[in-house]
């Protein structure tokens, strides 16, 4: 039997694991291993430790690392603690694979160590580019750690293959965010309104705005603008889902609780929708509307719109329900007035997701009872021939 133990330090990446989760869970032949870490064990961002318990998980390893500054040093300073600490977990968890999805800082450390402990890693998802944030080479580096490979798309597994991994063990299995589309029976609208204890307007969005960490200009500024334009929407619901644990997230969450209160006729926030709510609320918003991957990936499976604000998702494949815009009031309003406009609105319904039709957790599992680890560890530079 194979120890298979997935990592998690944020509500996002466990949403997306939760379908891979189950099925491995009913897996015979595999042990389930869970480490749960960074923000999942913060009051500030919802103890979401808790909903991965009440979905019937066992946490084998809850490991705190988050410290109350998020400037750069403070992010530095928890990543050591990861180290450390990881060290210690997987050290005495000892399994046989180690899955880590993404391109997070505590990610990163958590892959670090398995590098220096000869575990090897699985890797969900290598080869996308986000050029606004330094979650971009902390990917790429990952990528290089990681022994096996699974992508979302067919370019970004050529981009893995292009870093130097073998392609035997490089797989395009779609993005697994669709696969709780799929298999989720979301909230009906008056099921949904009373779980959020709002109800929705005759125009309603979803705000998730992360600070964009490889950028000079201000998030905080650039946040206050979105605010600015929003303010200016007749008869429109906000629902505000906050930050991650990022540099410069705490602001932002400051001034989202800000405008909630002054305007709690209209808007309302949470630290974690969980992703039954939060698909949920994508069935019945117009748009989602900042910075987050949701409104790249799953989004477009919804038939709504996106308005994708500067840079911190550049790189990634976009469907035309994306609205691409600046930070400045100008730009976001007039993105705003596109998203209502009729012919957005009717080029919506022809949008398919470029993102995998909802199975990926069925083909990661394939591959993993098949894999056989003599082969893929230690591994070897690939050099594409030409």
């Amino acid at each position: 039997m194979k120890k298979i133990c997935f990592f998690t330090g944020t509500r996002a990446e466990y949403g997306l694991l939760m379908p891979l989760l189950e099925k491995i869970k009913k897996e015979k032949s595999f042990v389930l291993q869970l480490i749960v870490s960074g923000s999942h064990l913060s009051h500030e961002f919802g103890f979401t430790y808790k909903e991965i318990e009440n979905d019937g998980f066992i946490i084998n390893k809850k490991i705190e690392i988050l410290l109350s500054s998020d400037t750069p040093i403070g992010v530095s300073k928890a990543m050591g603690l990861g180290f450390i600490s990881y060290a210690e977990a997987i050290n005495e968890l000892k399994p046989d694979l180690m899955v880590i999805l993404g391109d997070r800082y505590e990610s990163f450390a958590a892959a670090s160590v398995c590098l220096i402990l000869n575990v090897p890693v699985v890797h969900l998802y290598g080869g996308e580019l986000t050029e606004g944030a330094f979650d971009d080479s902390l990917r790429h580096a990952i990528t290089k750690i990681a022994h096996l490979h699974f992508t979302s798309t067919e370019e970004y597994r050529n981009r893995v293959i292009q870093l130097g991994e073998n392609p035997e063990f490089v797989f395009n299995v779609g993005a697994i965010g669709l696969d709780n589309i799929k298999r989720m029976k979301l909230l009906s609208k008056i099921e949904f309104e009373k779980s959020i204890g709002f109800k929705l307007k005759k125009k309603n969005i979803i705000v998730t705005f992360h600070p964009v960490t490889l950028e000079k200009q201000n998030s905080e500024k650039q946040f206050k603008n979105l605010l600015d334009a929003i303010d200016e929407l007749d008869d429109t619901g906000i629902i505000f889902t906050k930050p991650n644990a990022d540099n410069g997230g705490r602001e932002i969450i400051s001034m989202i609780d800000k405008y909630v209160s002054k305007n709690s006729d209209r808007a309302v926030c949470f630290a974690s929708l969980g992703q039954l709510r939060y698909l949920s609320a994508l069935k019945y918003v117009d748009a989602v509307v900042g910075n987050s991957s949701s409104g790249i990936i799953e989004a477009p499976s919804f038939k709504i719109g996106t308005i994708n604000i500067g840079d911190r998702q550049k790189g990634r494949i976009k469907t035309d329900s994306i609205i691409e815009c600046d930070y400045d009031l100008k730009s976001i309003k007039v993105a705003l007035k596109k998203l209502y406009s009729e012919s957005f609105q009717n080029l919506l319904k022809k949008i398919n997701s470029p993102y995998g039709e909802g199975d990926s957790a069925k083909k990661i599992i394939k591959v993993l009872k098949k894999v056989d680890l003599s082969l893929i560890y230690p591994k070897k530079f690939y050099d594409i021939k030409r």
